[in-house]
């Protein structure tokens, strides 16, 4: 149990002895403390017990104060109108430490519910190379997979790749007429989307082309052998090219149920739609409207035009017959729970697509699906200028060549700095720094916030970046191979008495206390910020605090708190997806 744990068991059962009737389940709140002025934990649960015991809350406090049986764990004080604060022991960190090094999960308590956790994340569309709009999505999906797996969740990660539509018909068209074999085999994505703008260039020139291009379509949904054999081998090229940057970025997926997976079931669920009373038709297409169960303003299918709310449809089958991605989406739902057993399914998709997802979690719920479904939206990636990040060109940049640039960053700044290491260890350390660097700038930030991609800041030893963390994780190594033995962890005798010790202490008690919550509201930025708090309280430590040069239990204590700090960056930056070298 975390001393945060601890501490709750303890209020909660002071409370119990003031003759409360606690609700089941209930634990009262025990915060880590902002100040370390005012102690390291802190409860405002004598506020909250003011309507169940009629007094005043600093009464209440000081009537919890006397009845906590705290021992050696921590002292406790009242502070402003009822705050209870407290002031954890050093014999309660030294204590502490002494488990952790002996815990592989250090201090991460196990979930105590298991859920059946469905991660879609990441779907690019097939015959395209992946931009740098997908860089949010599928570094913020593999961290949440990471995490909950992590903490006790069976999860399912699903690439929902967009690999069906009208697209299809101009690719076809120009595989037929314009497709480079050599260049196929050796950057198929970049010549399919060759032949895919140029066949649009086509379309807005040659009326015949773009009907071409529909016939082919239809050709396709007909079964057309041919054009069958050909989407197919556009699909399977594709994996190929999106492989090569999921293994760049060490991102991996136990499904790729792209939409065509779910074409077979897309006629009997509208019909489903239609007979069970959710869907009826509207100008030849088949829509879902509103249920008017909620205000308008707060149903996803209505809209106000000229002061007026309207209706805002979901089309689930076209009026030419066809089907889009709303159906599939619902169909998607379907599988999921029936074949996965989904309890909670969380979709990593930009926030622009907002409304799709509320129409689309509306819609299932009138169906009966009992799984939480969670919309993990994002903001955008700017460029210096402020602007939404693009090439000269005014393309999105590719994956591809972001991750490049990165590395090339990275290895120039390790060209100014190591020149101790060999061009082939340069190279490789240029690789786990430079992906990293991309990763937690991303991870860094608030999911929903706008961030500006600088290469030169995310790359710097210093500051709030993955070479500041790698580095650190570097230097509590470099302590142990200046030893003339491996040093034995097992038994060890820990005292933890200087300030700067129990500051290092207090950060990696922390761990356990702080990882939980990053699926409270399933952002990885606290992770990732917690690692930087950490790193520097370590730094502070080093400063401050002889390592090899001290004796005794002092020594062995600073050892047992550089190994901890060295395994908590080090698991803390594996579940971000970020490598942790062994020299800088």
């Amino acid at each position: 149990m975390t001393i945060q744990g601890e501490l709750r068991e303890r209020v909660k059962q002071a409370i119990l002895g003031l003759g409360v009737e606690l609700p089941e389940g209930f634990c009262p709140e025990v915060s880590i403390s902002a100040d370390l002025r005012f102690g390291d934990y802190q409860s405002n649960v004598a506020m909250l017990l003011k309507k169940h015991l009629g007094k005043n809350p600093r009464e209440i406090a000081t009537d919890l104060v006397a009845g906590l049986e705290l021992g050696a764990l921590a002292t406790a004080d009242i502070a402003g109108p009822g705050f209870i604060n407290f002031r954890v022991s050093n014999e309660a960190w030294t204590e502490k430490v002494g488990r952790l090094i002996q815990d592989d999960r250090l201090g991460v308590p196990v979930a105590d519910v298991e859920h059946k956790i469905v991660l879609d994340f990441s779907a690019p569309n097939v015959a395209k190379p992946m931009h740098v709009g997908h860089i949010r999505s599928t570094i913020i999906g593999d961290s949440l997979s990471r995490i909950a797996s992590f903490l006790g969740h069976d999860v399912v990660t699903d690439n929902h790749i967009g690999d069906w539509g009208t697209q299809f018909g101009m690719i076809i068209y120009g595989w037929k007429h314009l497709l480079d074999e050599v260049a196929l085999a050796e950057r198929p994505l970049q010549e399919l989307l060759r032949i895919y703008r140029e066949v649009n260039g086509m379309c807005s020139a040659d009326e015949s082309v773009k009907e071409s291009c529909k016939g082919e379509l239809v050709k396709l949904q007909g079964g057309d052998a041919e054009n069958a054999a050909i989407w197919e081998k556009c699909v399977e090229v594709s994996k190929v090219g999106l492989n090569v940057i999921y293994d760049r970025l060490d991102v991996g997926f136990d499904h790729w149920h792209g939409e065509s997976f779910y074409n077979a079931r897309l006629g009997s669920l509208v019909e489903s739609l239609v007979a069970e009373g959710h869907a009826r038709e509207s100008g030849g297409a088949i829509c879902v409207f509103s249920d008017h169960k909620v205000e308008p303003k707060q149903d996803p299918f209505m809209e106000k035009r000229d002061d007026e709310w309207s209706d805002l449809p979901m089309i689930v089958r076209k009026a030419d017959g066809a089907f889009n991605y709303a159906t599939t989406d619902v169909a998607t739902v379907d599988y999921r729970m029936e074949e996965w057993g989904a309890e909670k399914i969380w979709y990593v998709v930009d926030a622009r697509q907002a409304l799709h997802f509320r129409q689309l979690f509306d819609i299932v719920r009138r169906r009966g699906c009992s799984a939480e479904l969670e919309h993990v939206t994002f903001g955008t990636i700017l460029g210096k200028d402020g602007k939404p990040l693009k090439t000269r060109d005014g393309d999105l940049p590719q994956l591809g060549d972001v991750l490049d640039d990165a590395i090339a960053a990275s290895r120039a700044v390790i060209e100014s700095k190591s020149d101790h290491l060999s061009d082939g260890e340069k190279d490789e350390l240029a690789v786990t720094i430079g992906i990293g660097s991309v990763k937690f700038t991303e991870l860094s930030h608030n999911r929903n916030s706008d961030y500006v991609f600088d290469l030169d800041k995310m790359v710097a030893l210093q500051g709030d970046t993955a070479p500041y963390l790698q580095n650190s994780f570097v230097r509590c190594k470099a302590i142990f191979r200046k030893l003339d033995e491996e040093v034995d962890f097992g038994g060890v005798r820990v005292q933890v008495l200087e300030e700067k010790e129990v500051s290092l202490s207090r950060m990696l008690a922390r761990y356990g206390e702080i990882l939980p919550h990053v699926l409270d509201d399933l952002r990885p930025n606290i992770l990732a910020n917690y690692l930087l708090e950490l790193a520097r309280t370590f730094h502070s430590f080093y400063e401050a605090c002889p390592v090899l040069k001290s004796e005794g239990d002092t020594r062995m204590t600073r050892l047992v708190l550089c190994e901890l700090t060295s395994r908590v960056l080090e698991h803390g930056l594996s579940l971000l997806g970020i490598r942790t070298p062994e020299r800088m």
